[in-house]
């Protein structure tokens, strides 16, 4: 008997027999117990062999890049893929929403391409703390920590979020600046806006200045579209805003965009920084004022950790990457802080 008499036997497909032979877990209750009927029935033996030089063989390097838009992930992935490349590395690139659990995905996709490692670009700390154990294979968490979750395969590098958040907020009221809004991410969770927003919080308190999230935040995704929607919702609540500070460079640019299709200038009526440093904030009317991420370091980084971990035996490692706030155009000095 061969996996072709199973499929016709039990009325399912080829891939869905393999699937239960494989113990892979996308498979209904009903399907696997049909199945299974039929193997014992027959008395079906598979080629152990065959299945085990197949589990055993490793793939890919996976690269699982957490949102559609993000531009500054496209600019760390488009390094990693190279640097892998020069290695001799086979690269799967996978985008997943960024409200996704990464986690599972991974663990699924381990089962069934058995790639050598894992390179996660960006990720929530709640699905690493509950979900990761089934991953063995060397992992790396680029632009999040994951520091404080104790596992021996899983290294993280990043940028201090909370202290760049804070320095944009530091900077703004130098400026001038006492209303303050705030555009992008979310409120729950442990994803990259949450840290982000902890510094926000910690320097607007050392500033005097009040911080109302039911008035002077709006949560969006990461892209033009929403930093455009969420602009115009903020301003619409709050119109004495002097600046917004954008969590990421595409939210900034949706939202230049959005202040000047209701007739305002930037930064003339209102300033807008954001976070990122991507390539496309150099060349917005005016330069975009950003935090820039080292997406180089982070990249070098990353992959040179991840080899290492392939082919060697090491401890993980958790670093923060420098950060730089560049001041360019989107700013405006409205009076010196007293």
């Amino acid at each position: 008997m061969t996996i072709k008499d199973i499929a016709r036997l039990s009325g399912y497909s080829l891939g869905t027999v393999s699937r239960v032979l494989n113990d892979h877990p996308d498979v209904s209750e009903q399907a696997r117990e049909r199945v299974l009927a039929v193997v014992r029935e027959h008395g079906f033996q598979p080629n152990s062999n065959a299945r085990h030089l197949k589990m055993q063989a490793q793939s890919a390097v996976a690269v699982l890049v957490k949102g559609t838009q993000n531009l500054l992930f496209a600019d760390i992935l488009e390094r990693i893929q190279s640097r892998l490349q020069d290695n001799g590395e086979e690269v799967y690139v996978a985008y997943l929403d960024e409200d996704a659990d990464e986690v599972q995905y991974a663990v699924q996709l381990a089962r069934l391409r058995r790639p050598k490692g894992f390179l996660f670009l960006g990720g929530d700390l709640e699905f690493f703390r509950t979900e990761f154990r089934p991953l063995t294979v060397p992992c790396v968490l680029l632009t999040n920590s994951a520091r404080g979750l104790g596992y021996d395969n899983l290294s993280s590098f990043t940028t201090d979020d909370a202290a760049a958040a804070g320095e944009v907020i530091d900077y703004l009221y130098t400026c001038g600046h006492r209303c303050i809004g705030v555009l992008g991410g979310n409120l729950s969770g442990e994803q990259i806006s949450s840290q982000r927003l902890r510094g926000v919080y910690a320097a607007m308190a050392r500033n005097g200045l009040d911080f109302d999230p039911a008035r002077q935040y709006e949560p969006c995704r990461y892209s033009m579209a929403e930093g455009y929607r969420a602009a115009k919702r903020l301003l619409e609540r709050e119109p004495g805003l002097t600046a917004l500070f954008a969590l990421g460079d595409v939210i900034a640019l949706g939202a230049m965009r959005a202040l000047a299709d209701q007739g305002l200038s930037v930064p003339g009526d209102i300033s807008v920084v954001g976070y990122d440093g991507t390539s496309s904030a150099a060349y917005s009317v005016p330069r975009l004022t950003t935090i820039r991420q080292d997406t180089a370091q982070l990249a070098e980084r990353g992959v040179q950790t991840l080899l290492r971990g392939i082919h060697y035996a090491q401890p993980p490692i958790h670093e923060a990457v420098p950060f730089t706030l560049l001041q360019r155009e989107s700013v405006r000095v409205l009076g010196p802080a007293p």
